[in-house]
């Protein structure tokens, strides 16, 4: 099980910026900072997503999980408003499994961000 996760970012506040806008939907917020060289963002007060500025190795893939296929579009429009770049609208993926629902956007550095949702509604 992981715990937490961080990504180095080429453009900090674009990117803080970016992933704020597009994790709200998915009840993430930014709960810590620490002077503009770390920012862990999360939900429920527990911060399980981090970006610090750096020089991004390769573009990596992460998804967040969803409760519901709707918050998976609200995830994938507040992305694309967020600046970030289709790579994939909302709607299964059934080579993954019958009810896999998931979005994809690339975000400023590339990284393929996905929200995914795998109930069946």
């Amino acid at each position: 099980m992981l715990d937490h996760l961080g990504l180095q970012v080429s453009d900090y506040d674009k990117s803080k910026r970016f992933y704020a806008t597009a994790l709200a939907p998915l009840g993430y917020t930014v709960i810590m900072e620490f002077g503009g060289n770390a920012a862990g963002l999360g939900a429920d007060g527990r911060p399980d997503f981090w970006i610090a500025p750096g020089k991004p190795a390769v573009p990596i893939h992460i998804a967040f999980a969803s409760p519901d296929r709707a918050t998976v579009e609200a995830f994938y429009k507040a992305a694309l408003a967020a600046g970030g770049r289709d790579n994939g609208g909302p709607g299964l993926r059934p080579q993954y499994h019958a009810n896999y629902y998931g979005a994809f956007v690339f975000d400023p550095d590339g990284n393929n961000v996905e929200a995914v949702c795998h109930r069946a509604e």
